[in-house]
């Protein structure tokens, strides 16, 4: 595929973006957080949002993670965050560039494998396992499984400003989800990857072993957000004497500092239990599944 063209567009903070002489569509707008700045957009109005039903194939964890991703992004595939010490958040799930081998550097070094995904970042390629950028004076490797301090100054080379490039890169990820099945099918994979990972590290740590799936959502949800450390979780399931009673405890956790997203993830719970989607199924540790 040929290398995309970006335009981007500036107006009373706010940005938008042009591919190829397409209509615009918004990117974000400038926001100040802590001392930092860059742009977020919340997803909205900027398109594809993530629904189970399209990935059939997932199983299980398809409805799963639904919670999770209503509580992180309204589930937008969209969602692009540049203004904390991530420097570079995207995706319904919120994958996060500062973490060396987290999610967002797999589901990127994916993304470049794909024909769609390498038109719009041309000058990146994949070695080795990890991201490298062609310059002028060879390949400059970007990540590693120690940093990712290269690829944050690529992709956000500022917290004090909201620079194009940054701008740019924005508007990469958000077209490439609007436009292409393939890289939603690829974030929804990697996002059921983390989930995965998490519940496969949670299990034996919390005896997870034939738990009902919604207090393992739960506990996946804390993890993901990091709201609160293993003896935390450890008390609210050994004082609660029922999943009922675990599951109740379990949402009382950060309940204070956290309210909007215990509220949603409460209510995005209770619709998947009324639905009969959630509250069926058992985690088994031998499979990493739901049975």
């Amino acid at each position: 595929m040929p290398a995309k063209l970006i335009r981007i567009f500036q107006a009373n903070h706010r940005y938008t973006a042009s591919v190829d002489g397409a209509p615009r569509f918004p990117v974000g707008r400038r926001v100040p957080y802590q001392g930092m700045i860059g742009i977020t957009n919340d997803g909205a109005g900027a398109g594809a949002q993530y629904d189970p039903a399209d990935y059939p194939n997932e199983g299980h964890w398809a409805p799963f993670i639904l919670p999770t991703a209503r509580c992180e992004s309204s589930a937008f595939m969209t969602n692009v965050n540049t203004y904390d010490s991530a420097r570079f958040t995207f995706g319904f799930f919120q994958f996060a560039a500062h973490v060396a081998d987290g999610d967002f550097v797999r589901f990127f070094r994916k993304l470049l494998a794909l024909p769609s995904g390498a038109s719009y970042f041309p000058d990146l390629v994949v070695q080795n396992g990890h991201i490298f950028r062609q310059t002028d004076n060879g390949l400059r490797q970007l990540e590693s499984s120690e940093s990712t301090l290269g690829l944050m100054n690529y992709l956000n080379p500022s917290s004090s400003a909201v620079d194009d490039i940054e701008v740019i890169n924005a508007a990469k990820f958000i077209d490439g989800a609007n436009q292409n099945s393939d890289q939603r099918q690829l974030q929804a994979n990697e996002a059921i990857n983390t989930a995965k990972k998490i519940m496969s590290a949670s299990a034996p740590r919390y005896n997870l072993d034939g738990m009902i799936d919604k207090v393992c959502l739960v506990i996946m949800d804390i993890r993901h957000q990091g709201r609160a450390g293993s003896q935390t979780i450890i008390n609210a399931l050994q004082s609660g004497t029922t999943e009922d009673a675990k599951f109740n405890n379990l949402l009382k956790i950060g309940a204070t500092g956290f309210a909007d997203r215990i509220a949603t993830l409460k209510r995005e719970i209770k619709a998947l239990v009324d639905a009969n989607i959630l509250g069926v199924k058992r985690y088994r540790v031998a499979t990493n599944d739901f049975a």
